[in-house]
């Protein structure tokens, strides 16, 4: 079933049934505390928004019981297989999410395809309420000619194949090129322009695959574009990424100060970090760098820069019409002043070279369920502060929410609001009432579909694998990328 398209939301179902007055029921606390049921609760999804949702809950009601279900295997989300595996600082939230879930009121259920091993409905049957937190698993298409070639890849896909996402498992992008291009200008674009770079005997003390490992040590890629539309004042990117790149051994930036006229004056005004990021600019681009920065330089092999103004238009195929050999870009200029600027081109184009390509221009979320209202332009679930329209006890969270935005943080915060909200519509009684069976319902229903749940202590059983073969090759860990390893190693 096509997905519905929405554009303007009624919030029809909710304002029905209104919360007693004011004043009219105990606290939150004191009425959640002498209730006598279970309340069930299931969250889609175990990435940062499915986890950060089910402690709030758990926390601020003791009543509640989470189950949490996971198309993956393993839990984790992005911060398994979207954060840099030379950012590992970043992944020590999986600690906290490892408490929640081995919590006795929270359960996870890896190797559960919502949609299509249960369907929404199905699981508003058997809980009081459903939070769909499954994040943004598709990417932007960038809709030009020759996006179909080889050598051109998502960002997404990418990322996925060096970080162990089973289904990016196969990619093998061939990196026998020279140079490299990656269009857009985000933290994501920032990330893969750096695993392509950083010396080997950096990335082999990481998580990073074997299997990536092992394409990356032939890689004979030398120079990496990162391109965007707009103008320094508009990269997406944070300074702490930036500061990585100028400063990533064996490489030397490559930064056109003519990029940078005026724009001295223009940063008085912007905002603190915006100002800051493009100070760090304007510095790389335009001084020249110290006796100990410019010897580093000179002895560097590779390099990466920054195209702006720039928008693709084409990938152009190579002699046999295979494979990517370079793109076309459109040059243009900004219309409007900061964030709001436009690019609009100026009719000049540009060729630039190239045998890998990578769309690093967004990601998005896929509707889950026919049941579900869902806005394609978007790729969110339309909500107002986490209510599903028009869906009484169904919420989301985190990207599926709010689209692809922010940071870690960002996604613990959206996510602390929908449980609030959920919390507040249970003190107000706008949830079912009566026993729900939960899990016992769904596992009898997945049972007879011949689907079998992957649990927490069977993924601490995966963990450990994981773990003691990372040991071996001095890594934290090497990932299982098999999802029939991981079932053999389960005793399936």
């Amino acid at each position: 079933m096509a997905p519905r398209c929405w554009r303007w939301w009624r919030w029809s179902a909710w304002p029905r049934i209104r919360p007693p007055p004011a004043g009219s029921t105990q606290s939150s606390h004191q009425q959640f505390s002498t209730q006598e049921q279970t309340t069930q609760i299931c969250v889609v999804g175990s990435g940062p928004a499915g986890f950060y949702t089910a402690q709030h809950l758990l926390k601020h009601h003791s009543r509640t019981h989470v189950d949490i279900y996971e198309k993956q295997f393993v839990p984790f989300g992005l911060v398994r297989f979207g954060v840099a595996p030379d950012h590992p600082e970043v992944k020590n939230v999986i600690n906290t999410f490892t408490q929640t879930a081995r919590s006795d009121r929270c359960a996870f259920h890896g190797n559960v395809v919502v949609g299509r091993d249960v369907t929404v409905p199905e699981l508003q049957e058997a809980y009081h309420a459903v939070v769909l937190s499954y994040g943004a698993e598709d990417h932007q298409a960038l809709g030009i000619p020759g996006e179909e070639l080889s050598g051109v890849f998502s960002a997404r896909a990418f990322v996925g194949w060096y970080n162990g996402l089973p289904e990016n498992r196969e990619l093998v992008p061939d990196l026998s090129c020279d140079t490299a291009v990656i269009l857009g200008q985000g933290n994501v674009a920032l990330d893969v322009a750096r695993i392509l770079l950083t010396p080997l005997e950096h990335l082999e003390k990481t998580d990073i695959t074997e299997a990536s490992l092992g394409v990356l040590r032939q890689s004979q890629v030398k120079t990496v574009w990162i391109v965007g539309r707009r103008g320094p004042l508009q990269v997406a990117f944070t300074i702490k990424e930036l500061r990585e790149m100028i400063q990533l051994p064996g490489t030397r930036p490559i930064l056109d100060p003519a990029d940078f006229l005026g724009l001295q004056d223009r940063i008085k005004e912007v905002p603190r970090p915006r100002k800051r990021l493009t100070e760090l600019l304007l510095r790389t681009a335009t001084e020249k760098p110290g006796v100990e920065e410019a010897a580093r330089q000179a002895l560097a092999s590779r390099a990466w820069g920054l195209r702006f103004f720039r928008s693709p238009q084409q990938v152009l195929p190579s002699p046999d019409g295979r494979r990517a050999a370079g793109i076309r870009l459109a040059i243009t200029r900004l219309e409007g002043v900061g964030e709001a600027a436009r690019a609009v081109p100026t009719g000049d184009m540009e060729d630039l070279p190239c045998g890998l390509v990578l769309s690093s221009v967004g990601y998005k979320s896929r509707p889950i369920d026919p049941s579900v209202p869902f806005d394609p332009k978007r790729g969110v679930i339309p909500n107002m502060e986490g209510r599903v329209v028009d869906v009484p006890g169904l919420y989301c969270s985190g990207w599926v929410k709010q689209g692809p935005t922010g940071v870690i943080t960002t996604t613990m915060t959206d996510s602390f609001l929908t449980s609030q909200t959920l919390l507040q519509d249970l003190e107000a009684r706008l949830l079912p009432s009566g026993p729900r069976p939960g899990y016992s319902a769904i596992k009898a229903l997945l049972s007879s579909r011949g689907v079998r749940p992957i649990s927490f202590s069977d993924w601490e059983k995966l963990d450990a694998e994981e773990m003691s073969r990372g040991q071996g090759a001095g890594k934290p860990r090497e990932k299982l990328l098999d999802p029939q390893e991981m079932l053999r190693l389960l005793g399936r």
